[in-house]
C-alpha cells in the first residue's frame, strides 16, 4: 500500500512544500488527526523549538514542519491540517490527503482522543485505506483514565494491523514508545498490515472490477483499492491531483472511463445517487468504527462526569448566554484596565525617544519640515499605534487563547450555533467573531478554519462589525465622556452598559449583514458540520503565552508598523499644508461637513476616522489635532479637557451616540484590509469588505440623527 519509490516521493513533497530537514536522509513523518487531539501538543513536545512555520503553497493553511533525532537519526514532522475525514471537502482535507498519498512520508503518525475513540477511528481507518506505514498514536490517555476509560491498545493494534501506542503527550507520557514505534516502521523492523474496509456487495464489486485497470496504469504508486472507491465516489479533486503531481490524466484512459460509466450505470439502477453513494461509503466508514471501538473500549463507570456537568450549565438555554456574555465584559474590562499602566509607560518611552529625535535633528540642523515629518509626523503616529495597540493585544490574545485551550471557545460556538444557522453561515463564525474582539485582522485570518469558501467570505466581511482593542478607546471616551454624565452617580454603571450594549449590537448587525450576503451576493445554505466539544483541559501557560504573542500579537502588530509610518506621514501633511491660509486637513472637512451632519457627525470627526485608516487608536489624537488647528497629534489630559474641547465645536450626545455607532461601523482599519487582501487574494473581495460596514454604518447613523431631529430630542 501507498508509495513505494522513495526517490520519486521526496521530489513531490519538494513540489507540495520545503521540507526543513537537515539532511537528505532524514526521515520525514507526518501527523494526522482530528482536532482536539492534542495533535499540536504531540508535535511541541516531539520538536520542542526545532520549528518553522509557513503556509502550503497556494493555500491560506499554515504548514508547520519541526525537527527531532532519536538513535542518532533525524526526523522532520510535519503537521497536517486537524481534520475530521480526508475526503476532500475541504481546503485543509485536501492538503492532507495529498501530502499522505502522494508526498510519500516514510510514516505518518495519527493522533487520536482517547476519550473519543470511535469518532477518531473514522479518519485513520480512511488514511489506512492509503498508506499502511501508519503509527496510531491514542493521545490523552490521562484524560481517559480520570473519566474511567479503559483502552485495550493491543487489541486495537491487532484488529488495524498496525502499532498503536498511547500517549499524554502534554505529560510527556509514550513519547519514547511513539518514537520508537516510529523508528521501527520507518527502517522496516514493523511491517504493518492494514485489513480492509468492509463495503456493501455493489461498491466493493465496482472496486474489485476497476481495480486491475487502475494497476496497469499506476502499479503501486498508489493503493489501487483506495482510488478505485475514489473514482467510484467521483472524486474530482483527487483526479486534479493525480494529474498535478503524478502527470497522468486517468479518465483520459479509455478502459478505465468506459468501466466506471458502466460501473456508475449499474449503482445508478441500483438506485444509488452520488449522495447516496457518498453516504454508503461514509456510512460503512462509521460502522466500522463503532465495531472496533466497542470491542477495545470500557467504560468502567458509566456516569455522567464533570465535563457534562459543567457543559449543561454553559451550554444551557438559561445559563448559556447570560455566562458568556458575563465572561465577555470581564475579559474587556482585564484588558482595558489592564492595558492602560503598560500603555502609559510605552507611550512615556516612545515620547521620551522622540524629544531625542528632535534634539538630534536640531544638532544635525535639518529643514524644520524634514523633522517634522519624520519624527512628528511618521514616528509619533508609530508610537502612538505601538503603544496604544500592544498592550491590549498581548493581555487579550493570552486570555482568548486560554479559553481555547481551557475549552470554553466550542461552547461559545454551540451556543451561538443556532443564530448563525439562521444566518445562513456557519456555526464557525462565531469563534471568528470572538476573535475579532481582540483585532479584527486576527479574525480575518482565523477564518480559515471555515472549510466552505462562501462561508469563509461572509466571516471575513462581517468581522469588522464587532469592536477591536483599537476601537474600545473611542467607545470607552464616547461613553465616559457624554453617556456617565446623564446617569449621575449611576454614570461608570451606565457607561460601562452602553460599551455591552454596542457589543451586543455589533453581534446583531453581524448576523444580519450574514444573512443579507447569504441571500445575495453570496447565495447559499448552511454547510454542516461536526462541533466538537473537546474535554476540560488545564490550560499550558507557558505554551498559551508564546503561542498567543508570537503568533496572533507580534503578527498583527507588524502588519500594523507597516501602514502607520507611511500614514503618519500623510497626517502631518494634511495639517501643516496650507491653501489660501487654511489646512488641507480643513478643507476637506468643511468639504465633508454637510454630508456628515445628515448622520450625525461633522466633517472633522469624518475626516479623523478617514485619516484614521491605518489605526483606529489615532482617531481621537486627530480629532484634537484638528479642533486645535494644530499640526501634529495630540493628546489631553483628562476626559473633562477633551469633553469641553468638544462640547465647544458643537457636539451634542447625539454626536456621540453616532459616532460611537460609526465606530462600529465603518470601514476596517489598513491593516486588516490588508489582511483580507492576502487571505482572499482579491481586491474585489477586499473593496466589499471596506464598502458594507461603511454603509450600513451610513445608514444607521443617519437613521438615528434623522430620528432624534424629528423628535426634537437633540
Amino acid at each position: 500500500m501507498g508509495l513505494t519509490n522513495q526517490s520519486t516521493g521526496i521530489g513531490i513533497i519538494d513540489r507540495m512544500i520545503e521540507i526543513k530537514s537537515t539532511s537528505p536522509e532524514d526521515f520525514i513523518i507526518a501527523l494526522a488527526g482530528n482536532p482536539n487531539t492534542g495533535k499540536s501538543t504531540v508535535f511541541n513536545s516531539l520538536t520542542g523549538l526545532k520549528q518553522h512555520t509557513g503556509n502550503w503553497p497556494g493555500k491560506t493553511v499554515t504548514n508547520a514542519q519541526g525537527r527531532y533525532s532519536y538513535r542518532e537519526r533525524n526526523y522532520t514532522l510535519v503537521d497536517l491540517p486537524g481534520t475530521y475525514s480526508i475526503l476532500a471537502n475541504s481546503v485543509e482535507e485536501q492538503i492532507a490527503r495529498d501530502f499522505i498519498c502522494f508526498g510519500n512520508p516514510q510514516v505518518t503518525i495519527v493522533v487520536m482522543d482517547a476519550t473519543c475513540l470511535e469518532r477518531n477511528l473514522n479518519l485513520a481507518l480512511q488514511i489506512l485505506e492509503i498508506t499502511d506505514r501508519v503509527v496510531l498514536c491514542v493521545n490523552l490517555m490521562d484524560e481517559a483514565r480520570r473519566k474511567n476509560i479503559s483502552i485495550n491498545l493491543n487489541k486495537l493494534s491487532e484488529i488495524l494491523g498496525v502499532p498503536v501506542v498511547g500517549t499524554s503527550a502534554r505529560n510527556g507520557e509514550g513519547l519514547d514508545n511513539l518514537k520508537n514505534a516510529v523508528e521501527k516502521v520507518a527502517l522496516g523492523k514493523i511491517k504493518p498490515n492494514p485489513n480492509s474496509i468492509a463495503y456493501n456487495d455493489k461498491v466493493q464489486g465496482g472496486i474489485e472490477e476497476l481495480t486491475p485497470y487502475i494497476n496497469s496504469k499506476i502499479g503501486d504508486r498508489i493503493d489501487n483499492s483506495w482510488l478505485a472507491l475514489r473514482l467510484i465516489d467521483r472524486d474530482n479533486s483527487l483526479l486534479e491531483s493525480i494529474s498535478n503531481f503524478l502527470k497522468l490524466d486517468l479518465m483520459q484512459n479509455r478502459v478505465i472511463s468506459e468501466k466506471l460509466l458502466d460501473i456508475w450505470e449499474r449503482l445508478s439502477r441500483d438506485g444509488y445517487t452520488e449522495e447516496t453513494l457518498r453516504d454508503n461509503i461514509v456510512t460503512s466508514l462509521i460502522k466500522e468504527s463503532e465495531i472496533i471501538s466497542k470491542s477495545v473500549v470500557t467504560n468502567i463507570k458509566n456516569q455522567k462526569n464533570l465535563d457534562y456537568k459543567i457543559d449543561n450549565i454553559l451550554t444551557s438555554k438559561t445559563f448559556g448566554f447570560p455566562i458568556m456574555i458575563a465572561l465577555l465584559g470581564i475579559i474587556f474590562w482585564i484588558t482595558i484596565v489592564g492595558a492602560n499602566y503598560p500603555s502609559e509607560m510605552l507611550a512615556k518611552g516612545f515620547f521620551w525617544i522622540e524629544e531625542q529625535l528632535l534634539v538630534l535633528f536640531s544638532y544635525l540642523k535639518t529643514p524644520p519640515w524634514i523633522h517634522e515629518i519624520l519624527v512628528l509626523g511618521m514616528y509619533r503616529t508609530l508610537a502612538w499605534v505601538v503603544s496604544v495597540m500592544l498592550p491590549p493585544m498581548a493581555i487579550f490574545f493570552p486570555i482568548f487563547t486560554l479559553l481555547e485551550d481551557l475549552g470554553y471557545l466550542p461552547r461559545i460556538a454551540f451556543n451561538l450555533d443556532y443564530y448563525f444557522k439562521k444566518a445562513c453561515t456557519h456555526g464557525k463564525q462565531a469563534l471568528t467573531m470572538c476573535m475579532g474582539f481582540g483585532c479584527n485582522a486576527a479574525g480575518v485570518i482565523a477564518c480559515r478554519i471555515i472549510d466552505s469558501p462562501r462561508e469563509r467570505l461572509i466571516g471575513i466581511i462581517t468581522n469588522n462589525f464587532v469592536p477591536c482593542n483599537g476601537r474600545f478607546p473611542i467607545l470607552i471616551a464616547m461613553a465616559g465622556m457624554f453617556i456617565a454624565g446623564f446617569a449621575g452617580i449611576f454614570g461608570a454603571f451606565a457607561a460601562t452598559l452602553s460599551i455591552l450594549v454596542a457589543i451586543v449590537l455589533g453581534i446583531f448587525i453581524t448576523l444580519i449583514i450574514s444573512r443579507i450576503l447569504s441571500k445575495t451576493i453570496l447565495k447559499g445554505l448552511p454547510s454542516t458540520f461536526t462541533l466538537e466539544l473537546p474535554p476540560y483541559r488545564k490550560p499550558q501557560i507557558g505554551r498559551i503565552i508564546i503561542r498567543s504573542i508570537f503568533d496572533r500579537t507580534l503578527f498583527v502588530l507588524g502588519r500594523a508598523v507597516v501602514v502607520a509610518a507611511p500614514a503618519g506621514a500623510v497626517i502631518w501633511i494634511m495639517g501643516n499644508i496650507n491653501l489660501g491660509g487654511i489646512s488641507l486637513l480643513v478643507h476637506c472637512a468643511r468639504f465633508f461637513d454637510p454630508f456628515a451632519r445628515l448622520i450625525g457627525l461633522d466633517g472633522y470627526i469624518f475626516m479623523a476616522f478617514i485619516l484614521g485608516l491605518p489605526a483606529n487608536e489615532i482617531v481621537i489624537p486627530i480629532l484634537i489635532m484638528s479642533y486645535m488647528s494644530k499640526g501634529s497629534m495630540l493628546e489631553l489630559s483628562s476626559l473633562n479637557e477633551m469633553k469641553e474641547l468638544f462640547i465647544n465645536n458643537g457636539w451634542t450626545w447625539m454626536t456621540a451616540v453616532c459616532t460611537m455607532i460609526f465606530t462600529l461601523n465603518h470601514w476596517p482599519c489598513a491593516t486588516t484590509l490588508l489582511t483580507i487582501r492576502k487571505e482572499t487574494q482579491s481586491w474585489k473581495w477586499t473593496w466589499i469588505s471596506f464598502i458594507v460596514p461603511t454603509i450600513t454604518g451610513i445608514i444607521i447613523c443617519f437613521i438615528v440623527a434623522q430620528t432624534a431631529r424629528i423628535l426634537g430630542i437633540v
